[in-house]
């Protein structure tokens, strides 16, 4: 491993989601980078220390706490945990992913709305909230928000990501806007297909040849992303190299968007 001490301040880098593909992903990164690493899971704890014992077998440092991000109080609880226990939270990034199902607005229901809303927007809330003192405390610190391509090129089916992943980018620039003052910086990394997680799970049903043929002939570079180069870019933006970055968004998509 890197211990750069430059990259990041002393404490630890919070990772929501760091059992997933991309959370896992970005966990490798920022202990490369020499950040010691707290990671979340939901309810894949065996996922989330396999994490855990890799990044310790390349010399990390690293441990995994259970959250609920719809749960404001597990979020207070695990603040308070990793402070006292680290003395200093100098990054949050939110790697959450869902199986969400791919549906035109007509077929979504209200009742599947409205859990997506709750779990996702309300849950990034939770976080942000939580977060935002114990940021300020040391002079300042970092949020980055795993976001999608979808907002800037909306592909049919996918309102459920892109649309609550819109009211987050409202409230990262929000926090850039009102934070920066206290040195907390919000950004996000828009991602496009990304071979793994939610990908690869469904991979050959919903998002079969030729679904994957119409997003290629889409892209500027012929092949899908890879976790690791998300976590390239997330790693910039909570390190200390983006310290006058703030309220932006990275698109690693291949060039979908443009």
């Amino acid at each position: 491993m890197n211990n750069n001490k430059n990259e990041f301040s002393k404490g630890v880098a919070l990772v929501v989601g760091g059992s997933g593909g991309v959370g896992a992903a970005v966990c490798h990164r920022l202990a490369e980078q020499g950040a010691t690493v707290a990671l979340t899971y939901n309810k894949n704890r065996d996922k989330a220390l396999e994490v855990v014992a890799s990044l310790a077998k390349a010399g990390g440092q690293a441990e995994a706490f259970q959250l609920n991000m719809g749960d404001k109080e597990s979020a207070e609880k695990l603040f308070a945990d990793l402070a006292e226990q680290y003395g200093n939270i100098h990054t949050v990034v939110l790697a959450t992913g869902y199986d969400i199902p791919q549906q035109f607005i007509s077929e979504t229901t209200p009742e599947l709305w409205q859990d997506i809303i709750q779990s996702d927007v309300n849950g990034f809330f939770n976080i942000a909230h939580t977060a935002i003192p114990y940021l300020r405390k040391e002079g300042g610190g970092s949020i980055v928000h795993i976001s999608s391509a979808g907002l800037f090129r909306f592909p049919a089916r996918d309102v459920l990501s892109v649309a609550p992943k819109a009211a987050i980018e409202s409230l990262i620039k929000g926090i850039a806007k009102e934070e920066g003052a206290y040195g907390v910086r919000a950004n996000s990394v828009a991602i496009g297909v990304i071979e793994t997680g939610i990908f690869l799970r469904l991979k050959g049903t919903a998002f079969d040849q030729e679904w994957e043929d119409a997003v290629l002939q889409n892209l500027c570079l012929k092949r899908f992303g890879q976790a690791e180069e998300v976590a390239d870019a997330v790693s910039f933006l909570a390190s200390n190299r983006a310290r006058y970055i703030t309220g932006q968004i990275i698109c690693v998509d291949g060039g979908y968007h443009v």
